[in-house]
């Protein structure tokens, strides 16, 4: 039955190969050589365990993001709903039975990966919320009959989410959905009220974080309150990024990081790293690449007859933009520190997975873009 998902009418397999979108899979392929060569540096030269895991965990993705791509887009209509629920009984299950690391339960051991689901609720949320909304007017998407489903579907796993605790991934999610939510019509005044009546309850929120999240928004205000402590990532952060200069220290040249004084480099601050290492240039032509990647997937978006397609790629790439942001703001401090890693970059099977069957998805909108019609 599956196979009926990867048939196009009469079109053949060799046609579906000519419509792939050559273009974004070589700037994928491109920022994917790149993060295996910043993975290589962070381990100052050496082919050990963090890039051999980065290497196998991109080709084996990067495979899966092209077999994704050939399945009909009304195969992600038809399963948009199972996948979401899959994806929340996963985020229930690790409550009670994941695995712990660094105080946080966000892990399911798969043997081969340690699965976190809550990387891949950010595409599920995108998928369900762009099924959610494909046929219904947008005259009608502020209505009360149309607004309680998909605020329930935002909300809860962004608080099983943060109940992780990981407020910076439910953050993610969080911007994930609304951005769905946006682009379909919604009123602005309506994000406007809810945005004051989320600073007004702000209090409250801080009140429940965790201790640790409390010295990160102090350490954000102020990081040379404690500059060996909470305050020393940013700190050295910002050294290293600064002192790549126009040019950069050069590749596995990277005092801040060899010398060891820039903690977690091959997952969050991976891009401080490439910043030190490239300077400017390097770091303006990496954004270069990313900008590129975004644009392809709001062309692909703009083409495509299916509703449904257009929500999920607009969706897709606010979404995918406000990764990089994220991360990049967060290194360069203009952002607390969240634990948002930079798509493909950073190190991290469960991000890379998501980002590549984001990726894939979109791509299979490209192939199938004359499918109007997906029930």
């Amino acid at each position: 039955m599956i196979n009926n998902y990867f048939q196009k009418g009469n079109q053949n397999f060799k046609e579906k190969f000519f419509s792939l979108d050559f273009s974004l899979i070589f700037l994928i392929l491109l920022l994917g050589i790149i993060s295996i060569f910043a993975m290589y540096s962070t381990e100052q030269g050496k082919f050990d365990y963090y890039t051999k895991s980065h290497f196998y965990r991109f080709c084996t993705f990067f495979l899966l993001f092209i077999v994704v791509s050939f399945f009909k887009v009304r195969f992600w209509y038809k399963s948009a709903y199972f996948f979401y629920l899959l994806m929340l009984v996963l985020l229930i299950y690790v409550n009670f039975f994941g695995i712990t690391a660094s105080g946080s339960q966000r892990w399911i051991n798969l043997i081969f990966i340690n699965l976190q689901p809550s990387e891949l609720m950010k595409i599920s949320l995108i998928v369900f919320l762009a099924r959610y909304y494909y046929k219904i007017p947008s005259v009608y998407v502020t209505s009360v009959k149309y607004i309680f489903a998909p605020v329930l579907a935002v909300f809860i796993p962004v608080l099983l989410v943060a109940k992780q605790p990981d407020l910076g991934t439910a953050v993610l999610i969080l911007i994930s959905g609304l951005s769905v939510i946006w682009l379909t019509g919604f009123r602005l005044k309506y994000f406007l009220y809810s945005f004051i009546f989320f600073i007004c309850l702000a209090p409250v929120g801080i009140s429940l974080l965790e201790p640790y999240q409390k010295v990160r928004i102090l350490t954000f205000l102020n990081p040379e309150r404690d500059p060996l402590g909470s305050g020393y990532q940013i700190i050295q952060s910002k050294i290293a990024v600064g002192s790549g200069g126009f040019f950069g220290k050069g590749f596995l040249k990277g005092s801040q990081s060899y010398l060891d004084y820039l903690p977690e480099k091959h997952t969050d601050f991976i891009f401080t790293l490439f910043s030190e290492e490239f300077g400017f240039l390097g770091s303006v032509f990496l954004l270069s690449i990313y900008a590129m990647i975004i644009y392809k997937i709001i062309k692909i978006g703009s083409i495509v007859r299916s509703n449904f397609a257009k929500l999920y790629c607009f969706g897709f790439a606010t979404a995918f933009f406000v990764y990089v942001v994220v991360n990049l703001s967060m290194v360069l401090g203009l952002l607390p520190i969240v634990g948002a890693p930079l798509p493909i970059m950073s190190y991290g099977g469960s991000s890379m997975l998501a980002i590549m069957l984001g990726l894939g998805i979109v791509m299979s909108c490209k192939i199938h873009a004359e499918d109007k019609d997906v029930n």
